[in-house]
């Protein structure tokens, strides 16, 4: 028999109103996340990433959305679930890293302190025994010093840390890490990223990784989720997807990652223009104004997905005929 994914949502939407028109921003949005699994959703800011994450727990600003679909965790929907239930879930089940530790952490806290909001469980001295375990999980070099300390008195690779321990704390199934090391410098962000592995691994804890750098998931996920204007635009595994792309957004993506080889003069390779706003989504493709390869089909009518080999899969109507 086979098992059912750690996480699955089915036709997630989520829509808000605004000045008295309603926008949706995520739009019929299918993803799965195994048990132990590392999964990545990539995409440029405004694609939807971040709102499909949070929308997994309705944590704000979802929570005042219309949301539309299922969120399965466990066998669970939480999008039915009530607030209690919910509160269990995002305690116990699902865990949450995001790109500003600065933002997240308390600054009038000491870390020991917002930790142990994490184990409410334990006596108060246990606690402090707790966090100090927990910080030294992540590499910090002195995890008694960094538990005493105010946010401001950390690095922001060591405020990452702080907030890995947090997540840590309630041993979760899943950790979603939305974009962590957006405000990091390149060593750091690679420290954060090889940490995240290794927890993963000592835990068997699955990862969801949000990142706008399709360049991160080489060699650390099994899967992809590439989002465009709230759509999946083309998944698989990251093997089929790096190799042979056949949207042309993932290969507009895939070029836009540095190369160490390029020559050293040579410009950088962008995407023309900028992801359409929610409340003006193109009639057809969201991408074919941006796209090279558009004709007047993809401009009038929104392409479905392609099922292609070995569960890769893209939606564009060009598909079969881009080159790979």
């Amino acid at each position: 028999m086979m098992s059912h994914p750690l996480l699955q949502v089915d036709q997630l939407s989520v829509t808000f109103r605004r000045d008295g028109a309603l926008t949706t921003p995520v739009r019929d949005v299918s993803l799965t996340v195994q048990a132990g699994e590392r999964v990545a959703v990539v995409g440029e800011s405004g694609c939807g990433k971040s709102l499909t994450a949070l929308s997994l727990t309705c944590l704000s600003p979802t929570d005042r959305a219309r949301l539309q679909g299922r969120v399965l965790f466990d066998g669970a929907d939480t999008l039915t679930l009530g607030s209690d239930a919910l509160a269990r879930v995002r305690g116990h089940g699902i865990a949450y890293v995001f790109q500003d530790p600065s933002a997240s952490l308390n600054p009038v806290m000491r870390v020991q302190d917002q930790i142990a909001e994490c184990l409410p469980d334990l006596p108060r001295a246990a606690r402090r025994d707790a966090c100090v375990e927990l910080l030294t999980r992540t590499g910090l070099p002195d995890p008694a010093r960094a538990a005493r300390a105010f946010p401001c008195e950390l690095s922001g690779g060591q405020q990452q840390r702080v907030m890995l321990a947090m997540a840590l704390a309630a041993r979760p199934k899943l950790l979603v890490a939305d974009e962590p090391t957006t405000a990091l410098d390149v060593t750091t962000q690679r420290q954060v990223l090889d940490l995240i592995d290794a927890l993963a691994d000592a835990d068997g804890m699955a990862v969801l990784l949000i990142t706008h750098n399709l360049g991160l998931v080489a060699g650390r996920m099994a899967r992809v989720y590439v989002m465009y204007a709230g759509k999946i635009v083309e998944s698989g595994a990251v093997t089929d997807v790096l190799s042979a792309p056949r949207h042309p957004y993932t290969r507009g993506l895939l070029a836009a990652v540095p190369m160490l080889d390029a020559p050293r003069h040579a410009p950088l390779q962008d995407i023309p223009g900028t992801v359409p706003s929610p409340d003006a989504w193109p009639a057809g493709c969201a991408f074919a104004p941006r796209c090279a390869l558009a004709d007047a089909r993809c401009h009038a009518e929104q392409p479905p997905e392609a099922d292609l080999a070995h569960n890769h899969r893209s939606r564009c109507w060009r598909t079969q005929s881009c080159p790979s």
